[in-house]
């Protein structure tokens, strides 16, 4: 055995690929914030309106498995923005086991108020277009991995 091998530690911080992960995702949030502060929303709040300007209405099960969120979660997310007028829940009519969610108008509303943060966001990561990319498929990939097993 090398010296190198013999002296890997695997619960030395710095040979965590996780550290690094969560740290950046930290970091990230926290450079939403002065924006997010400015629109009176949080950032997962943030995210769960951008599926909703995509979709306008959808079901919560739909909702959260965009999100990558679960009900407990989500859950107060959606009564804030409810609070806020940004969306309806009510019980799906033809299955009421399901709840519906829809964008107010006051929801569309919000999207113009946020249309400058993700340039402000860009180049916050300092990493080329095809490095963003890269890394962008290995988060997802990463991701579905864990998902299914």
């Amino acid at each position: 055995m090398n010296s190198k091998q013999e002296d890997f530690d695997p619960l030395k911080l710095e040979n965590q690929l996780c550290f690094p992960m969560y740290a950046c995702a930290k970091e990230i949030v926290r450079r939403y914030r002065p924006y997010l502060d400015e629109l009176g929303i949080t950032y997962t709040q943030y995210i769960t309106m951008m599926v909703m300007w995509e979709h306008e209405k959808i079901i919560s099960t739909d909702l959260s498995a965009y999100l990558h969120l679960d009900y407990g979660t989500l859950t107060p997310v959606l009564k804030k923005l409810e609070t806020m007028g940004m969306i309806k829940r009510r019980r799906a009519a033809k299955d009421e086991r399901l709840l519906e969610i829809e964008l107010t108008n006051a929801g569309r509303g919000l999207r113009e108020k946020a249309g400058h943060i993700p340039g402000k966001m860009s180049g916050l990561l300092g990493l080329s277009a095809k490095e963003a990319k890269t890394l962008y498929e290995l988060l997802y990939k990463t991701l579905a991995y864990m998902e299914e097993h």
